[in-house]
């Protein structure tokens, strides 16, 4: 069935959202962090930040989930310019896969050109512990729609481009090597995405181990086949808030999920103040 969204309707929209952007400071990021679920705080770290509601922005949808304050600030880190979303939309909210990702699209035309792409996950692999931050080395999309789907319009990508690096090795070579030099290396997995709002049963999670799927979420997989569609360079981290059904003894609760985001804020925005100014420097000095 044809997708009734209209391409060259949502590059317009993008398009008046990052000129309104543009409008709201002189400062020309080439980074942006999304923020998931009980990680919001790294935000308060920009120097001289400008904090925009997603209500503001033309044509921004607008988070419904407790934990997720929903604004775009842009800032610095030292010298760096930083863009950094409190919060992101979720299909189940209700909300469409064009709308769900239309904040990346955005970004990308305010000229974003390096993504990372943060969210709290239960934890598949039984190496992973609660309160760990793991790198994404790749996805499952189990959410039932692929949001490049329907017409395409090229001045936002190509009808066809490879997935092969979803998630960027360089970036996660950055990453672990800054990491090494903190308390607790950081792992890799694959994580899969639900549409939720549902947590997964214990035979699902079963299933999904046998796929080859350690993390398991409801967000960062469309935003990040946008991301990838736009040509951004895309890094992804978990925050394991808990560890999967059927492998803990404890029901599953988001306010499990939110307060074990809250104890690891201060590691995690550790990690990005490290980080985004080198990943600033690599991605525009050019090639990969």
């Amino acid at each position: 069935m044809p997708n009734p969204s209209d391409p060259s309707d949502i590059h317009r929209k993008a398009a008046e959202a990052a000129a309104f952007l543009s409008e709201k400071t002189d400062l020309r990021p080439a980074v942006a962090v999304v923020l998931g679920s009980g990680l919001g705080a790294f935000a308060t770290a920009l120097e001289s930040p400008i904090a925009i509601p997603f209500a503001a922005i033309p044509h921004f949808p607008r988070s419904t989930v407790p934990g997720h304050s929903g604004r775009l600030v842009i800032g610095k880190i030292g010298e760096t310019p930083v863009a950094v979303m409190q919060g992101r939309v979720h299909a189940y909210e209700g909300y469409s896969s064009e709308q769900v990702t239309f904040p990346v699209r955005v970004l990308a035309l305010f000229g974003i050109r390096g993504l990372v792409l943060t969210n709290a996950a239960g934890g598949i692999c039984e190496s992973f512990a609660q309160g760990d931050l793991v790198l994404i080395s790749d996805h499952i999309n189990f959410t039932g729609h692929n949001p490049v789907s329907g017409p395409n319009d090229d001045r936002m990508g190509p009808r066809f481009f490879d997935m092969t690096e979803a998630y960027s090795l360089r970036l996660r070579k950055l990453s672990q090597a800054i990491a090494d030099n903190g308390e607790r290396p950081m792992q890799e997995g694959v994580y899969l995405s639900l549409l939720g709002p549902s947590f997964e049963t214990p035979a699902e999670i079963r299933a999904f181990r046998t796929w080859g799927a350690d993390l398991v979420g409801m967000s960062t997989v469309q935003e990040n086949i946008v991301a990838r569609h736009m040509g951004l360079e895309v890094l992804g981290i978990s925050c394991v808030t808990n560890m999967a059904a059927g492998i803990q003894g404890e029901p599953l609760s988001h306010e499990e999920v939110m307060e074990t985001g809250q104890r690891v804020e201060a590691r995690l925005a550790a990690l990005l103040e490290q980080m985004l100014p080198q990943m600033s420097k690599m991605i525009q000095g050019g090639a990969k």
